[in-house]
């Protein structure tokens, strides 16, 4: 795969997020009626960061090499982007202030020692994912719970191949699949502004990009997103639907590498029904021991 083009990523990213903001919600007054772009034009994107229009043409077109602390920020303000936006686009300004920079490879497995702590995590699902959404480490009940994303024989699995080139089997397994498509989208882009030379990363995308005509539309949105907590709906065919509080953390020692963990209130259905998921599992363990020893 070619490596991705930085001054499209740039040109595109800013001009998508121009598109989006009325006069009005910029508190600029709107002269005229026949208003030929969508969204802000580029005079009035300098105008509320300060900058000369020339040096906004420039940026817009792909140039952020240079650009300080203090532009990017009022960028950031004139064009009202959230915290993962704002960090999408000081990755880009620092991914093109330079000659590309070799990154370390993001890890295919996981020491020792986080399998540990993951298996140790014994009343919830937990699974350690690196920024490409290669899965690297499950316990138990995330094996259990992720069991059709495991279904697919490649290694590691990747939870948003599953989502865009498996989308009948995602659909029964995500309750709210939409939203999912576009999270798993938008933080693969988040992704891409860190490391615009990983060429696994690339490879991926290419893959998602020729196969999906969903990807290809999410991609094409320039949206990015962070994954932090929330909630998440899944089904499974044993306990039926589980209602999940999730939290992605990463590891300090490890950059790059998240701990994802599901959770549910303490006596709440979903709850109950984790416990029952706990019980299928080790009564599965069991059965599969008992036949390792009589054969």
């Amino acid at each position: 795969m070619p490596p991705m083009d930085l001054r499209a990523e740039i040109r595109e990213f800013l001009s998508s997020r121009r598109a989006r903001i009325t006069p009005e919600q910029a508190g600029l007054p709107a002269y005229g009626g026949n208003r030929r772009v969508k969204g802000l034009r580029r005079e009035e994107v300098a105008m509320l960061a300060g900058v000369s229009v020339d040096y906004y043409v420039r940026m817009e077109r792909g140039s952020l090499a240079g650009a300080s602390e203090g532009v990017l920020d009022a960028l950031a303000i004139a064009l009202q982007l959230d915290d993962a936006e704002r960090d999408h686009l000081y990755d880009l300004a620092r991914e093109s202030g330079s000659s590309p920079r070799r990154r370390r490879a993001k890890q295919g497995t996981v020491r020792p020692a986080i399998q540990q702590v993951v298996d140790a995590i014994g009343d919830a699902p937990a699974w350690v994912r690196n920024g490409r959404h290669d899965i690297l480490a499950m316990n138990p009940l995330a094996r259990a719970l992720y069991a059709p994303v495991l279904a697919d024989p490649r290694r590691p699995a990747n939870t948003t191949r599953f989502i865009y080139l498996h989308p009948e089997a995602a659909r029964e397994l995500f309750v709210d699949y939409d939203a999912v498509a576009r999270d798993a989208a938008a933080m693969l882009r988040l992704e891409a502004g860190r490391n615009p030379h990983d060429k696994a990363l690339i490879a991926l995308v290419g893959e998602l990009s020729t196969c999906s005509e969903l990807f290809r539309q999410r991609w094409a949105s320039q949206d990015v997103r962070y994954h932090r907590s929330g909630r998440k709906r899944l089904r499974h065919p044993v306990v039926g639907q589980l209602d999940l509080d999730f939290e992605d953390l990463e590891f300090p020692s490890e950059p790059g590498l998240h701990l994802n963990v599901y959770t549910a209130p303490a006596g709440s259905p979903t709850s109950d029904a984790l416990k029952l998921l706990a019980s299928w599992v080790a009564t599965q363990a069991a059965t599969e021991a008992t036949s390792a020893k009589d054969s």
